[in-house]
């Protein structure tokens, strides 16, 4: 996976929006003609056949048409998907099957270009479909034959692009030794060879940051410009903890891959049970910074 940010301009951003406003729309239309029809007919739509729908769907609705048609395809592909993944929770016997639900105004931030409808330009810019050529900061070379194209929005309003790449994996030298690497809470891991790394614990160094904005926020009146805008205040702030912690550990694993020798992790971890033990003892913060990282 490749991923890069882009700067659209003002006509872009506003095509980028309606688009993934259009896939809302259809991914909520596609969900709701799946629940309409297996309650009152007993039927179970698939994909394709509501692929098939979007000629029709196009005539009663015209935005639609201003989106390219494999994005549009890629919606009711993430529907099924949904639907696949409920199935599966049921068969399972999970506590919470997780039935899919309709995505509310903001909540669908991405689409994809399952195939076609994108490129990478001479100069750097990434030309989508229906949405023009946007400037991108090509900070590193594509590796392997690009297969797919998301273009996503974050909490904070940024845009990226990521593409999907099939490569061949590059092998390391071998070597005799190795290492164990066991993660914990009061240090971030732990080497077989007595080395220790230590735990930065960058959520609790924003915890005051955090509550200030969250205050701030709490006292804003619900549904005004004011605290819509003010929203992406305190997503800044998540963000910036994910950036740090997401940077230490690649910093980290890259010396140990480097300087060190091939690691073995010598204990597996299942990190929701680790978090729910931890809460339990009041440890929760702590295990929400390892439960991120795993």
């Amino acid at each position: 996976m490749f991923q890069y940010r882009i700067y659209p301009n003002k006509k872009q951003l506003h095509k980028l929006n309606e688009t993934l406003e259009e896939c809302r729309w259809l991914y909520n239309h596609l969900l709701g003609r799946r629940k309409k029809a297996y309650e009152q007919r007993g039927e179970s739509l698939t994909c394709y056949g509501q692929i098939e729908t979007f000629p029709m769907l196009k005539q009663e609705r015209l935005p639609l048409k201003h989106v390219h048609s494999q994005v549009l395809q890629n919606v009711a592909v993430r529907v099924d998907l949904a639907f696949k993944a409920f199935f599966r929770r049921i068969r399972e016997g999970a506590n919470s099957t997780g039935f899919p639900r309709f995505k509310g105004q903001g909540r669908y931030d991405s689409f994809t270009f399952p195939q076609s409808g994108f490129s990478i330009t001479h100069d750097d810019r990434v030309a989508l479909s229906k949405i023009g050529s946007v400037k991108m900061v090509y900070h590193r070379p594509i590796k392997g034959k690009v297969k797919t194209c998301t273009v996503h929005r974050s909490s904070t309003g940024k845009w990226y692009v990521c593409f999907s790449c099939e490569c061949e994996p590059e092998r390391l030298p071998e070597r005799p030794e190795q290492v164990g690497i066991d993660v914990g809470l009061k240090s971030f891991a732990t080497l077989s060879n007595g080395e220790e790394i230590a735990n930065p614990r960058f959520f609790r160094k924003e915890e005051k940051a955090l509550a200030k904005v969250q205050r701030k926020h709490s006292k804003l009146t619900k549904d005004t410009p004011e605290r819509h805008k003010h929203r992406k205040v305190v997503a800044r702030v998540h963000e910036r903890t994910k950036f740090r912690r997401d940077n230490f550990t690649h910093q980290q694993s890259r010396q140990i891959i480097d300087h060190l020798i091939l690691p073995r992790i010598c204990e597996r971890v299942k990190a929701e049970n680790i978090l729910f033990q931890k809460e339990e003892q009041g440890h929760a913060k702590s295990a929400k910074d390892l439960y991120r990282r795993v």
